[in-house]
């Protein structure tokens, strides 16, 4: 059983191979948050969670879903991985995810990254790669990626006799950014109050509303046309979908976004 979130798409298709090559079921953690449903895994049956790195953490989402998540039959014999993907390091985003496990008495037994193209743009000094940085970062991914599942398929039937890291990405003095610079992260920058729609290029289409993780947009209507507002309900994770898929790019981040550019996964 695998629960994955994915905003820009990166995640989305690493979860996707990884539950097809496993034959697993794969469950998207947005559609089940708010749902009081009990999961139960089968003899044997390992438990996956995939998600993309936030501020050098684990995405508030993912930490939420961990404390509330229901699920019989976790034994101390159930084989537990983790896949993150990055635009560039985690710091200690497997560590703090591990912890967020131990607490619910599960241990983590596998971890891996996969480095994809960049999606954050809401500093100043962060932007979308390069079109010929992405091709390189999709072809390494795949690479990566497919080495892990001939480690998973085997993990299926023998665990590794201890935890395992792989390509972790930590980057520099991953304390400090996962430390105090993924708090500051978390506390000012996961917000959707600076959010805002450049009316002249909106079009109205909806498509932000649609394909926010959290529905914190709504399309109300001002004059003839109707606008997004962001909902400020304290579910905003920041991830930038909006921003990414707005087709007439209307969407901006206060002014941190302006003249940046946009990134939905796509396969080459």
């Amino acid at each position: 059983m695998i629960f994955y979130f994915s905003g820009t798409g990166n995640t989305r298709w690493a979860a996707h191979q990884v539950a097809e090559q496993l034959c697993d079921q794969l469950l998207y953690v947005p559609e089940i948050m708010d749902q009081e449903t009990e999961y139960t895994l089968t003899d044997g049956e390992a438990l996956g969670f995939i998600f993309p790195v936030h501020g050098w953490r684990p995405p508030l989402l993912i930490r939420r879903f961990i404390e509330q998540l229901q699920i019989k039959n976790v034994t101390k014999n159930t084989f537990i991985f983790a896949l993150c993907t990055a635009g560039d390091s985690i710091g200690r985003t497997m560590e703090i995810f591990s912890s967020d496990l131990q607490i619910r008495g599960w241990h983590l037994n596998a971890a891996y990254t996969l480095i994809m193209p960049e999606s954050y743009v809401g500093l100043p000094f962060m932007d979308v790669d390069s079109p010929e940085k992405e091709h390189r970062k999709k072809q390494q991914a795949a690479e990566d990626l497919k080495y892990y599942l001939t480690l998973l398929k085997q993990y299926t039937t023998t665990y590794p006799t201890s935890a395992e890291e792989i390509n972790l990405h930590r980057g520099p003095i991953p304390c400090f950014f996962s430390g105090p610079v993924g708090a500051y992260f978390v506390k000012k920058l996961v917000t959707d109050k600076r959010f805002h729609v450049t009316t002249e290029r909106c079009i109205s289409c909806g498509k932000c509303e649609s394909v926010c993780p959290v529905r914190d947009i709504e399309m109300r209507q001002e004059g003839d046309k109707k606008y997004p507002i962001w909902l400020h309900n304290d579910r905003c994770l920041t991830c930038f979908t909006c921003y990414h898929h707005c087709p007439t790019h209307a969407i901006e981040f206060g002014r941190q976004t302006q003249k940046k550019g946009q990134y939905v996964f796509s396969e080459e």
